[in-house]
């Protein structure tokens, strides 16, 4: 194991390799970058054609300060030579500082976090909790109406993208009923109530968002756990036990609970991880919650290529590392696996 675990380490680099390159390479094309934008809002004259490439001020800017502003932004070297130096940065952890928040990338990312975390232990505890139970009790009634019906509920769910429904939730019951708030996450009085009270705030202001996220992402989980129980049931180990008089619910619980959720428990790192990061950007956005979804957003409609590079690089490595855990957890789960 530890040859397969050294030779997937080895394999992440040429792949975070690929995406910042390609990630920096598109960068430089898209116009408007920082110092066009610092240009635009100084009423010096705005930038022309060539992107982070080449930038060139408006008319009657002075080249003294044009060359002041690009180093500034450290666009007064060659692409390959600012490519290089990113990766160096990468490499001891250093993801550089925001063009326009002055703040280092690691201190954003620690300021948005806690939202994110919010979001998404919330959506990932509550959807197996949901998903779970109920893909076990599709697989005992397998074909009946109950099965159906939750089906038919399930799929239409997970055919509802999120930010639909988050829309349609703040209509309905932010804005026609007023029964929810419309953003954040927090009151206004936060530090005066009490800490019931703002138990009972924090709840009526995720409520929304939680839903949002929550009604989709759970389909995929209630069906994987039926089809998986659907086979142990049907496998010889289970008649056998059926055949010596064991009870259905003890055959059930004990056997095949534990064999059937091994895929389930294997994919627990790729969920966890999903709930955080996957989805959040439009749930965040339409429900005004400041965390790294906004953050990122933000990031690239104001070209502050430090964010965008740094966050890019981070969520990458923790996906790949999360692959990795993943795969991982088969052995853990089912000894009978073997990566040889």
């Amino acid at each position: 194991m530890a040859a397969y675990i050294l030779k997937r380490l080895l394999l992440m680099l040429p792949t975070l390799l690929g995406v910042l390159l390609i990630t920096f390479i598109v960068t430089q094309f898209v116009p408007g970058g920082p110092v066009e934008q610092y240009l635009a809002e100084s009423r010096a004259g705005t930038g022309g054609e060539g992107g982070a490439f080449a930038y060139r001020g408006g008319q009657g800017v002075d080249p003294k300060k044009l060359e002041q502003i690009k180093a500034l932004y450290g666009f007064d070297k060659p692409a390959h030579e600012r490519f290089w130096q990113m990766l160096g940065q990468y490499a001891r952890f250093d993801l550089g500082r925001s063009f326009f928040q002055n703040k280092d990338v690691w201190q954003l990312i620690r300021e948005k976090l806690p939202v994110s975390i919010t979001l998404g232990l919330w959506t990932f505890f509550i959807s197996y909790l949901i998903a779970v139970p109920l893909g076990v009790a599709k697989a005992v009634r397998a074909g009946s109406r109950f099965d159906l019906v939750t089906t038919l509920i399930v799929l239409v769910g997970y055919a509802i993208p999120g930010f639909v429904l988050g829309v349609a939730l703040l209509v309905i019951f932010g804005g026609q009923l007023g029964w929810f708030p419309l953003r954040g996450l927090t009151s206004g009085n936060w530090e005066e109530l009490s800490v019931a009270g703002k138990v009972v705030d924090y709840l009526w202001h995720i409520a929304m968002p939680v839903t949002a996220m929550v009604v989709g992402s759970f389909a995929v989980t209630t069906m994987l756990t039926k089809n998986s129980f659907l086979e142990e049931i049907r496998k010889q180990y289970v008649l056998t036990a059926r055949a010596k008089g064991l009870d259905e619910r003890k055959v059930l619980w004990k056997h095949v609970f534990r064999n059937a959720l091994m895929p389930i428990i294997a994919g627990f790192p790729a969920a966890f991880l999903g709930a955080f990061f996957t989805g959040s950007l439009l749930i965040e956005t339409l429900f005004s919650l400041d965390g790294l979804g906004l953050l990122s957003y933000e990031s690239v409609i104001r070209r502050d290529y430090p964010v965008v590079l740094g966050t890019l690089y981070l969520f990458t490595l923790i996906g790949l590392l999360t692959k990795l855990m993943s795969d991982l957890m088969y052995v853990w789960v089912d000894p009978r696996v073997k990566f040889d």
